[in-house]
Formats: structure tokens, C-alpha cells, sequence
């Protein structure tokens, strides 16, 4: 990944434009569902319990899994890697399921610590891998992460099978914002310390993603600096994958789309990236809100298809490049 000098102003009517249509968007979401929230009694009890959380969460998982692309893609030097493309999204649900068969019991809390754990360990195994092999072709990268994210995949598939803990889990991996209600979403906070880190460490991040030697010869400590990135990747992931579940691609198409826009200043972007992660987000669950409605279709299908569609352009402009 070439990482372009394109200063720009953080704040213009450009960003305020954008914050007011995804504002837009997530009215749409607070008055989009079956339920009768202005003719029924409790009406606005539900709007309360049901829809607003909705909405927070639609931001706050949206903002931090594309911020988490943003980085992944910095500190490996390519475009194509995301945490579903990295195994990081299948050791936090490898994490998730080792505590729903030892402590089925255990509270929310519990779960995400271990689904974050389980995601660092697998992002630094990611790494650590690809500082052995000797190609870095733009492909090499995400094949890698593929190839041991399905290792790890089917390693939990056994498990859950073993287990009978199969339905669980693919309950719990489907992302969806369906079960999200007052009282079972406010972990997801966490992420939003995230993304406001990883505002803060920007510049060091970018650095980093100029290379090992560059970020060591202008004083920057790179293993220190990487360390840092990776757990911040694993908590927006574990957070994002126990409160949602899976949200694929959504890491990889955002921050390209931003780049091809506006370069590859890190700082400059993240607020494009988070209102354009919130916006696709919301998009997303308002076509699965509406589309077979009174049901509604999992964001992660829709996220997939789309995702499929721009890796594919994706690789086809690298191809055309050269």
C-alpha cells in the first residue's frame, strides 16, 4: 500500500455536507420498522428501547470497523486486508465460542474480553506470518489472511459441531442488528475509545505504514507502534463481533473508496471513513429492514454481496495498473 502526502483540511462544508446526510440516514433509521411507534400505546417506550439503540449501534459498529480497515491496511502496506480478510473476525468468534461451551453462563462482559483476546492473538499470528514469507504481492497478503481465517473457521465449526453449540454460534456470528435493544448494546461504547485512539496516534500509524526502516530511522518505535494498532483492531473487532456479529468487507470497502477519493492521510480521512462506514452501515440494515419486511435480511448478506462486488473492482484496477 503507497501511502500518498495529501494534506488537506480536516474540517470543510464538504465534511459538514456528509455529517448532515448520514444524519439524514439515521433518521430514516430511527423511523424505519414494522412497529407502530406513533399509533401504539407504549409507542414511545419501544422507540426508546428499540430504535435508538438501534441507531447508536448502526454508528458506533459501522465508525469502528472501518476505522479498523483503515489501520490494518496502514500497517500491512496493502488495500486488500480488513479483519475479515486477516482471520481476525474468526478468532474472535473462535474466542466467543470457547465461552459459550466452558461458561455458557457468563456474562457479556466475559465474552467480549475472551472474543478480544482471541482476535489480538490472531491478528499479531497474522503479522508474525507474513514477516516469514517473502512475497508481499498485493494478493499474497489477503490469501494468507484467508487461508488462516478458514483454518480457524472450520477449527470453531468442528468445535461448535462437537459441541452442539453449531446454531449458537451461527446466531451469534450473523451480523445483525435485529436483537440490539436498551441494556445489551452499551458495551459497544468501548469502540468509540477506539476510534477516538486511533484519531489521536493517526500520524504514528501512517509513518509506520511507510515501512519498518523508514519508521525506525525517523524515531518512531515500530514494534511498539504495531502492538498498539493491533490491539486496537482486536477490541473494536471482539466488541463489534459479540454485540453484532460479522460485518464482512465493510474494513475493506470504505477506506478505499475514501483513498481513491482523497489520498492517504490518515488523520484527513478518518472522519470520511467513519461517515462513510456509518452511512454504508446504515444503508445496509435499512434494505434488510425493508426489503421481504415484516422479516428482515441480516446486514452481513448485504455487506457481502457489496463487498464481493468492490474486491472484485478492486482487483481488477490493480490488475489494469500493473
Amino acid at each position: 500500500m503507497t501511502t500518498i502526502a495529501h494534506k488537506g483540511k480536516l474540517f470543510d462544508y464538504k465534511l459538514g455536507l456528509g455529517v448532515l446526510g448520514v444524519l439524514v440516514l439515521l433518521a430514516f433509521s430511527l423511523f424505519t420498522g414494522v412497529y407502530d411507534i406513533f399509533g401504539a400505546e407504549d409507542g414511545a417506550e419501544m422507540f426508546a428501547v428499540t430504535r435508538i439503540p438501534r441507531t447508536i449501534a448502526l454508528v458506533l459498529a459501522g465508525a469502528a470497523m472501518s476505522m479498523s480497515g483503515l489501520v490494518m491496511q496502514l500497517l500491512t502496506q496493502n488495500r486488500f486486508v480488513e479483519p475479515t480478510t486477516t482471520g481476525t473476525t474468526e478468532w474472535a468468534g473462535l474466542g466467543l465460542l470457547v465461552m459459550l461451551v466452558l461458561f455458557p453462563q457468563a456474562s457479556i462482559l466475559s465474552k467480549m474480553a475472551v472474543a478480544i483476546l482471541f482476535a489480538f492473538i490472531g491478528t499479531m499470528l497474522f503479522f508474525l506470518f507474513l514477516r516469514r514469507v517473502s512475497l508481499k504481492a498485493s494478493l499474497t497478503v489477503p490469501i494468507v489472511g484467508i487461508m488462516l481465517g478458514s483454518v480457524v473457521g472450520a477449527f470453531s465449526t468442528f468445535l461448535a459441531l462437537t459441541t452442539d453449540k453449531l446454531q449458537s454460534l451461527g446466531i451469534w456470528l450473523a451480523g445483525s442488528f435485529t436483537a440490539v435493544i436498551r441494556g445489551q448494546y452499551e458495551v459497544l461504547w468501548i469502540v468509540a475509545a477506539v476510534c477516538v485512539a486511533v484519531f489521536i496516534v493517526a500520524d504514528r500509524f501512517t509513518v509506520a505504514g511507510l515501512g519498518e526502516e523508514i519508521a525506525t530511522n525517523v524515531g518512531l518505535n515500530y514494534r511498539n507502534v504495531m502492538l498498539l494498532g493491533t490491539a486496537l483492531i482486536a477490541i473494536a473487532t471482539g466488541v463489534v463481533t459479540v454485540v453484532i456479529g460479522n460485518l464482512p468487507f465493510l474494513g475493506l470497502i470504505v477506506p478505499n473508496i475514501v483513498s481513491m477519493l482523497r489520498g492517504d492521510d490518515l488523520r484527513s480521512n478518518l472522519p470520511w471513513v467513519c461517515l462513510l462506514g456509518i452511512a454504508i452501515t446504515t444503508v445496509c440494515d435499512l434494505i434488510g429492514r425493508t426489503i421481504i419486511s415484516p422479516f428482515e435480511i441480516p446486514v452481513s448478506l448485504i455487506l457481502g454481496v457489496i463487498g464481493a462486488v468492490v474486491f472484485i473492482v478492486l482487483l481488477l484496477r490493480q490488475r489494469a495498473r500493473g
